[in-house]
């Protein structure tokens, strides 16, 4: 079975000892969450004189295949023998081990499922010694889902297929190169920027809206032939490996059209061997990459590193490798790090101007209509565990002051009135256009009455920040001014309870000079969108980067 179709890191194989180890040492032990096969010859077996033991640790589902392939101890001549302490492991394990643990206890060879692995492994010493196997990384669902999304006659681009129209099964991205290598292939689709950022994390967040669903259950609901079956980013391999054990195979591999991101099981020597042990770590090195592991991986349904199709592949999988979609092993960091910033709960209180200026003509509407939309599509992708809360403003609004209360900071999944926080906003959300005054706008009193409310209602646990979407200039002569109102803000400052403003100017009229003032003075930023109807883009955006 495939990785995310097994709830083990990996398998224990029972088989007799070869002929040739009959007075070899077998020790069959679980170490550091992954199983561990030490087969280091005796000093009495026929040839080996001297027996070198090399550590080496793979990727889980090549553990099998390296155990074979290091079954027999490696000849090197002179009386002298390699015998391997195989580990399978999960790579972010080894990962962890690398940067805590002395050398003694680290592999001498490791052979993860990706390069992109080596980018997470800091300053640990890796030298890059060929490939044992390759498998691209696909979409894996259900035959009949593929057939109704028209996917099995014409591919779906990258971003289309993970948009969030179609439930997704995000693996754990700290952990996972599959689920990782796809979000990075819907960027580099979409060309990198800003835009295909956006893309991204609208994906992630758009999945984590849905009901979780592990890889694990996508994977088996799209066994059981369900049309509204998950995708799910796995290894052809694994679909090849899940198929193999199915009576009636329905799980299909969905090639995006601008090709594949590749696992490329990089075999890497790890450290510096004396020179004792150099030519033991040399014989692992060649048996992991030689004709005879190559025959092997295509068996287990790998391809080879030139993408020849697996042996016996089985149904839902095509003969011919799909095209190689690079991914920036640097860029794929910084992913991670925005994701990471992003999987911490956010405690907004989203400020809208609603001033008669927001009546404007705006696209298919007017800038309150346009406000409206943005703000409930971005709250569509905004995780439960957040927390939103909402205010309008203008002038004197409610008596003298410039901004009322629409909802209180609550967590989006809270139940309010028979619904949830969610419902609540979305509901007055739609008041928007109904709710402009005559007067003018109260910019910088509400600017510093939402800042002060957010930090009175500040929670250490979550990231907080006032949204503050203004289409105008501050028109309360009466109140505070902006140099008062950013000295203000400086010297209220909490470090123990950050509050950041994000200030989005609407329009051509909106004081973008006033807000990146207030924004900078509370470590937030001001974005602009001239054009309304790159508000929504515009909108999320700030939040992305709260």
């Amino acid at each position: 079975m495939g990785r995310h179709a097994d709830t083990t890191s990996a398998r224990r194989v029972q088989r007799p000892a070869p002929i040739a180890l009959v007075v070899a040492l077998l020790v069959v032990a679980l170490v550091a969450g992954g199983v561990v096969w030490w087969l280091a010859g005796s000093g009495s077996s026929d040839g080996c004189g001297t027996t070198r033991t090399v550590r080496v640790t793979v990727a889980p589902e090549l553990g099998d295949v390296a155990q074979d392939l290091l079954a027999e101890p490696q000849d090197l001549g002179g009386g002298a023998c390699a015998a391997a302490e195989v580990a399978a492991q999960e790579p972010l394990q080894t990962v962890g081990d690398l940067s805590a643990l002395e050398g003694s206890a680290l592999p001498q060879v490791w052979v993860p499922d990706s390069s992109l692995w080596t980018v997470r492994a800091g300053d640990a010493p890796l030298d890059p010694s060929g490939s044992m196997a390759t498998s691209p990384v696909v979409l894996g669902t259900s035959r009949a889902a593929a057939d109704a999304l028209g996917w099995s006659e014409q591919a779906p681009q990258w971003s289309e297929a993970l948009s969030g129209a179609r439930p997704v099964a995000v693996p754990d991205l700290a952990a996972s190169a599959e689920g990782v290598a796809a979000l990075a292939a819907v960027r580099t689709s979409l060309g990198g920027g800003d835009a295909a950022d956006n893309a991204v994390v609208q994906a992630v967040l758009a999945a984590r809206r849905g009901p979780a669903v592990s890889p694990a259950e996508a994977l088996a609901t799209a066994q059981s032939g369900d049309p509204g079956s998950p995708l799910v980013p796995v290894s052809e391999q694994e679909v090849i490996s899940v198929n193999r054990g199915a009576e009636d195979p329905q799980l299909v591999a969905v090639y995006p059209a601008e090709g594949s991101p590749e696992l490329d099981y990089p075999v890497l020597r790890v450290g510096s061997p004396g020179d004792d042990d150099r030519a033991a770590v040399d014989a692992v090195v060649r048996a992991l990459t030689s004709e005879a592991a190559r025959t092997a991986v295509l068996a287990a349904g790998f391809r080879d590193a030139d993408g020849t199709a697996p042996t016996d592949p089985g149904p839902g999988v095509r003969e011919q490798a799909p095209e190689v979609l690079p991914v920036d092993a640097e860029q794929v960091q910084g992913l991670l790090a925005e994701l990471a910033r992003l999987a911490a709960p956010s405690r907004l209180l989203t400020v809208i101007d609603v001033s008669q200026s927001m009546e404007a003509p705006a696209g298919n509407g007017t800038r309150a209509t346009l406000a409206r939309d943005a703000a409930k599509s971005a709250l569509t992708l905004i995780p439960g565990t957040s927390s939103i809360g909402l205010w309008v403003f203008a002038y004197q609004l409610q008596g003298e002051q410039d901004w009322v209360e629409l909802a209180p900071i609550r967590t989006l999944d809270e139940e309010v009135d028979g619904g949830t926080q969610r419902d609540a906003l979305d509901e007055q959300l739609d008041t928007l256009p109904g709710r402009l005054s005559p007067g003018g706008t109260g910019l910088f009193d509400t600017a510093l009455a939402a800042v002060r409310a957010a930090r009175e209602q500040y929670d250490p646990n979550a990231v907080s920040s006032v949204v503050l979407v203004t289409d105008g200039t501050n028109e309360d002569s009466s109140g505070i001014a902006l140099d008062e109102l950013v000295q203000t803000l400086q010297d209220e400052a909490d470090p123990q309870r950050p509050v950041k403003v994000i200030g989005v100017a609407l329009g051509p009229d909106a004081d973008v000079a006033a807000l990146e003032q207030i924004a900078q003075a509370t470590g937030g930023a001001a974005y602009s969108a001239v054009d309304p109807n790159d508000l929504q883009g515009v909108l999320f955006d700030a939040l992305r980067q709260r």
